[in-house]
């Protein structure tokens, strides 16, 4: 007992030391001790003790988290009767322990939650033992406040918990156990807690007293939980919030068309001090927010006419919502009023007049305030942006008054962004929205249809704004006594009406367009042009970043609309396509004063080589071809002067990363573009082109001849070269240029790419780009690598890529151990792309496979050798935790399967074991490409292997290679992981969304041929987890599954199977729709 009492000394210690010290070594050995704890086998007993005896709080947290990993783990769970008991005391030491630290009382809730969600199903003597939350924490909500806060906080984090999927527990189960608690006590918590919240707020409660303070607090908590929840299993995250409807069931409909509970809420918004108000708020987005369809044409119209009356009320008297959080709720709930409600509905409201009108009002006020909850102003903006999209389409006799309100919003939220230049300027401390130009981004969307609305009256505005701040900014720059000040002023609302310019052009909508807005946006395209030649012309004394930023934003949103693939020619707009046409040439030249002048601006130098990028592919509906643009002067000067000299960023600078040189492969690959315009068979001015890079191989190669050199020269010019030819490499997608530049690489510089792999393997920033750029070469886009009948150089250009692949991975695989938080970037990542690359090479169609090992070379085997050892030192988690390498994997398998499955047929037992289980894990993958891919390589391993069996039982049987011979074998010695995959996809198809169902189908019907035992088996299990009036059904659904199917893999015959399934899961779903029983998962893996 003495050695009891010394442990549990020692435990509350080391508690102490975890959440107390301040020093770190000492925490660490404590963590690393109290882990060895929780994973004890007397980890249970020991926590029961620490709970009853221990004397700190952070011993009883301790116990607490324990226990509830220890009911959380999948393998080796408690037995049912050791968690009923846990479930037991956990209520029992709560209700004896009202005064518990906060924290504690939350975990130990948090333990009791778990349990209940993770034993939902489980029956002891025909009674679900876990689902009777309501009546246990009764004896809580009958008691005093304190208890009775314990009471609701039990349901608001049990709702919580199992609305929440956890990755340790299969999706199938989690939406079983969230389904049948929505629809046996779901309705019952809200009601209770509707109740609850009508008891307390007729008490008038002493909000003065901080029990009553915290129970209404944990109310609110709860009844939002309840409205929250994700009824039917689409699992919204709170990015596409302003898009949420509220699946409320249908079951809950009498507390929707009982007003009282929308009246409730608002009362409470009313009655409460403005610190509970934003969950009172919260509450009402959710109510706001539920489906149409819950309600017929006249019940909805009476909700909307209380909802609408409740939101007029807080805007006269609005003095609660200067607080932040009131006010971003309350814009939350304005915004939902245009999303679940149609126009035609809102303008039929009894009072609509005087709430748009105030709704305006408030609007103006806030944009006129941008200062104040900037964060919020996307609600605001939504609900105006829905309301002017609205206008065309709404038929009610009623007039909407939008013509009036919304030019005072557009002009508003662009007075007010003008306004606030100088004020920023002339401040310290306040930040500038412009800097965020994600958000600036998001609001011009908004505003660009709400601006299209009476545009008259937008272009009218911006004319007269943008005519006043140019003429000033003229003025200034030719008075030589301006301030900076002045001028930075007028830059800065210059930027904003730029932004906003190129945001009302781009909500151009082409079937409603007239005539006279194409003219207001030609008058507008004209200001923003002017501007452009006077900043261009002063570049190279000054320039402002945020205009120029502001003036590439305009040029995209007017390419888009005027330029871009969706514009069609038409005989009507061929004056006006001309007039586009020259435009597009002023922008190409723009940009390549853009890359003159700011190569060293990162951001402006990517957007304008973006839309460089984007004008390169050339539109061909405009009276220019590219072919003319080609002979532009400054066209010219860039395809015959790329270099560092003109374009500082393709200048080797020693204090930027290596990484900053991305941009360098958009440059060439819009460079590259173009010259093949007019580049033909024209050896001579490719060679001429070439130059620049031909220089920097030859410095390159010089180093590498040399014993000391500078490494981080040499690093830097040689990834910029790559970059360089990575893009021109994906530009040329022609047979005939890609020769040029394949025969101008191979052989004279292959060896130095392969040589800075040898000496750099272990500098991703290095391997990367070279890597990417051999992936590029080998890959066969467009049919571009197409060699005569009497060159080598397809079977050259493997032996290239093997040796790189192999030099790259034997390398990297003596880096030893990887820190986890580097092993994607230092490893991973090049890995990754070796087997993109090999992928590439072998699904090229330019290569004869076959001859390798028939004269003996070695370059085929090097490489499928080096990915195998590349693929066994990556474990199977991180395969499908880093998306790219997923794909590539996946990928390349698919490839090995179909063309090479004698290799994998070759291969060691435990190797093939690890292939089939990546297989096997890929099948339930979250990402539709690889589980696809999974399908496809199960279907041609299966193939084979059925193929190979019908051969070794024909009576005149061919003789077995030896591949095939071992790999039967193999299979025969470990039949689980066929029959693991058999189940996989059945539990797939029958229980989840499946959305590849035809790729599912392909591998299903050889797994079952191949286990037709286990098939029966696994059939009879399903159909007797059934209730028993549902097991004819389910039997007959697997009948006609199998009906007409023949033993053999012919196409016609997968074909016909296909369509079965097909059959199949909606009968078994129309079957398994109304019941709770059914296999999950779990079971069905087991």
């Amino acid at each position: 007992m003495t050695d009891l009492f010394q442990s549990l000394a020692q435990l509350e210690n080391l508690c102490k030391q975890l959440y107390e010290t301040t020093d770190t070594t000492t925490r660490l050995q404590a963590e690393k001790a109290l882990v060895e704890f929780t994973n004890s086998p007397d980890c249970l007993s020991k926590c029961q003790l620490l709970l009853e005896r221990g004397s700190s709080s952070y011993s009883q947290l301790l116990a607490a988290t324990c226990l509830t990993k220890l009911v959380s783990r999948t393998n080796n769970p408690l037995p049912l009767e050791q968690r009923i008991d846990i479930r037991n005391y956990v209520l029992n030491y709560l209700a004896t322990r009202p005064k518990l630290a906060t924290f504690v009382t939350q975990a130990l809730i948090q333990l009791y939650a778990r349990i209940t969600k993770l034993g939902w199903f489980d029956c002891q003597k025909d009674d679900y033992v876990f689902r009777n939350a309501i009546t246990d924490v009764t004896r809580f909500l009958q008691d005093s406040v304190e208890y009775c806060i314990i009471g609701v906080t039990i349901l608001s984090q049990l709702t919580n918990e199992i609305n929440q999927a956890d990755t340790t527990h299969p999706l199938t189960k989690h939406r079983k156990i969230a389904s049948s608690f929505r629809d046996s006590s779901l309705f019952d918590i809200f009601t209770l807690s509707c109740n609850l919240l009508k008891q307390a707020s007729g008490k008038n409660l002493n909000l003065n007293d901080e029990s009553q303070h915290g129970l209404l607090m944990q109310l609110l908590k709860l009844t939002h939980n309840c409205l929250n929840f994700d009824f039917i299993g689409t699992s919204t995250d709170e990015s596409s919030d302003d898009l949420c409807t509220v699946q409320i069931p249908t079951s809950w409909r009498s507390a929707f068309l009982d007003s009282s509970t929308l009246q409730l809420f608002f009362d409470l918004y009313h009655s409460i001090p403005p610190s509970f108000s934003p969950l009172v708020l919260s509450c009402l987005v959710q109510i706001a927010s539920v489906r149409r369809s819950l309600f017929n044409n006249a019940e909805r119209a009476k909700f909307l006419s209380h909802l609408v009356d409740g939101v007029k009320r807080i805007l006269e008297n609005p003095q609660s919502l200067s607080d932040p959080n009131n006010y971003h709720e309350f814009c939350r709930l304005l915004a939902r009023l245009k999303s679940n409600y149609q126009l035609g509905e809102l303008v039929k409201v009894e009072n609509y007049p005087e709430v748009i009108r105030l709704i305006a009002n408030f609007t103006v006020t806030s944009l006129q305030h941008w200062e104040f909850a900037p964060n919020s102003v996307h609600y605001l903006l939504s609900l105006w942006q829905r309301l002017a999209a609205s206008v065309p389409y709404v038929k009610a006799t009623e007039p909407h008054m939008l013509e009036t309100y919304t030019p005072e919003v557009t002009k508003a939220y662009i007075t007010s962004r003008l306004e606030s230049v100088h004020i920023i300027l002339s401040r310290d401390g306040l930040e500038d929205p412009l800097e965020d130009t994600g958000l600036v981004q998001q609001q011009l969307d908004q505003l660009s249809t709400i601006g299209r609305c009476e545009y008259e009256k937008t272009c009218a505005l911006l004319v007269q704004l943008f005519d006043q701040s140019a003429q000033s900014y003229q003025e200034l720059l030719q008075s030589a006594s301006a301030s900076p000040m002045d001028i930075a002023v007028q830059e800065g609302r210059l930027t904003w009406l730029v932004y906003i310019i190129g945001a009302v052009i781009g909500g151009r909508v082409s079937f409603a367009s007239t005539d006279e807005q194409d003219a207001m946006d030609g008058e507008l395209v004209c200001r923003v042009l002017q501007l452009m030649n006077l900043t261009d012309s002063r570049l190279a004394q000054a320039g402002n970043e945020k205009l120029e930023l502001a003036m590439l934003s305009f040029f995209e949103q007017f390419r888009k609309i005027y330029i871009g693939d969706q514009v069609q020619k038409s005989s009507k707009k061929t004056r006006q396509i001309k007039r586009v046409s020259c435009l597009f040439f002023l922008f190409l030249s723009s940009s390549i004063t853009n890359l003159k002048y700011w190569g060293r601006c990162e951001p402006i130098t990517s957007k304008t080589l973006q839309l460089l990028n984007d004008l390169s592919i050339g539109y061909p509906f405009l009276s220019y071809s590219v072919r003319k643009l080609v002979k532009l002067s400054a066209v010219q000067f860039m395809l015959n002067n790329h270099t560092s000299e003109h374009f500082s960023f393709l200048g080797i600078n020693n204090q930027s990363n290596l990484t900053d040189m991305r941009c360098r492969t958009t440059f060439y690959t819009a460079l590259g573009r173009l010259l093949m315009v007019d580049l033909g068979e024209d050896e001579d001015q490719y060679e001429q082109f070439m130059l620049p890079l031909t220089a920097a191989f030859e410095a390159v190669a010089q180093m590498f001849s040399t014993n000391s050199f500078n490494e981080q020269e040499a690093k830097r010019t040689l990834v910029g070269l790559v970059r360089d030819l990575r893009g021109i490499a994906f530009a040329f997608n022609a047979k005939t240029s890609f020769m040029m530049l394949f025969e101008w690489i191979y052989p004279s510089y292959m060896p130095i790419l392969q040589r800075a792999i040898e000496l750099w393997y272990h500098d991703p920033a290095c391997t990367t780009p070279v890597l990417k750029l051999m992936a590029e070469l080998v890959h066969n886009r467009s049919q571009r690598l197409q060699f005569d009948v009497s060159s080598p150089n397809g079977i050259l250009l493997f032996r290239e890529t093997s040796k790189m692949i192999t030099m790259y991975g034997n390398r990297i695989l003596t880096l030893g151990e990887v820190p986890k938080d580097q092993v994607y970037a230092l490893k991973l990542k090049g890995i990754s792309i070796c087997f993109s690359m090999l992928k590439a090479a072998l699904s090229g169609s330019y290569v004869n496979f076959g001859v390798f090992r028939l004269y003996g070379d070695d370059a085929l085997d090097n490489a499928l050798q080096t990915f195998i050892k590349l693929l066994l030192s990556i474990p199977h988690s991180d395969l499908l935790d880093y998306p790219k390498l997923s794909q590539s994997y996946y990928s390349l398998l698919e490839v090995l399967t179909q063309d090479h499955m004698n290799f994998i047929a070759s291969l060691e037992p435990h190797v093939i074991m690890y292939i089939l289980s990546s297989i096997s894990e890929g099948l339930t993958a979250l990402d539709t490409m690889v589980c696809t891919g999974c399908c496809s390589c199960l279907d041609h391993i299966v193939t084979y292997l059925f193929k190979q069996l019908s051969r070794s039982t024909k009576k005149r049987a061919t003789p077995l290679n030896q591949e095939s011979d071992r790999f039967l074998h193999i299979m025969q010695q470990h039949p689980e992981m066929i029959q693991q995959m058999l189940s996989t996809v059945l539990n797939i198809i029958i229980f989840e969304d499946c959305r590849n169902q035809w790729s599912m189908s392909r591998p299903l019907l050889g797994l079952i041929l191949l286990n037709e035992k286990y098939f029966s088996d696994l059939r009879n299990s399903i159909v007797n987890s059934q209730p028993p009036e549902k097991q004819q059904a389910m039997h007959l659904c697997f009948e006609n599954l199998m009906e007409g199917i023949e033993r053999n893999l012919l196409t016609k015959n997968r074909d016909r199977f296909t369509q079965n399934l097909s059959a199949f899961r909606r009968e078994v779903n129309d079957s398994m729709k109304n019941s709770t029983y059914g296999v999950n998962s779990n079971d069905m893996m087991s």
